[in-house]
């Protein structure tokens, strides 16, 4: 996959630069790297994709104080900027500290974009939990159901979990 073009791409590499997870090393922009492959891989608009690149600038508290500011040096689509706040804002009202009775407990966006968004995270969260943290992460049980709640909720079953895994071999 080409290295994406974009405004929000280049915002993201800036900010990321070579830094890893503390847990897993796992480089920083291999979320966003990943991410873009299963948002090809579910036909996700070209908005979703950068508003992607943009969601981390944008989603903690801390990150969207910094970073609104200067917002029209991270992008230059009021479009892709609403994506990123919409799924700011879907995405942190479902946390993983919160105890979720089902599925139904967590609000989707009305935006397709969005959800296609949250797909994408939330597969890619999930393999590399499964990966580094499934059953030596001190809130693995917690962390697990999580995972499985929110795709349960986004309509990914675990067959359509592993075929879009298998597009980030």
């Amino acid at each position: 996959m080409p290295l994406p073009t974009t405004r929000e791409y280049a915002a993201i590499a800036r900010e990321y630069g070579d830094r890893v997870a503390s847990r897993s090393q796992v480089p920083l922009i291999a979320h966003i790297h990943e991410g873009l492959k299963i948002l090809d891989a579910i036909g996700a608009s070209e908005a979703a994709k950068r508003a992607f690149c943009l969601h981390p600038l944008l989603q903690d508290d801390a990150s969207y104080a910094e970073n609104l500011p200067r917002v029209n040096e991270l992008t230059n689509d009021a479009n892709v900027l609403a994506l990123a706040l919409e799924y700011r804002r879907v995405a942190n009202a479902a946390l993983s500290h919160r105890e979720y009775a089902s599925a139904e407990d967590i609000e989707l966006s009305a935006m397709r974009d969005v959800n296609d968004m949250l797909i994408a995270d939330k597969v890619q969260n999930r393999k590399d939990f499964v990966l580094h943290h499934l059953d030596r992460h001190p809130r693995s049980a917690v962390l697990d159901r999580y995972f499985r709640l929110w795709l349960e909720r986004l309509g990914v079953d675990e067959a359509r979990y592993e075929t879009l895994v298998g597009k980030l071999a």
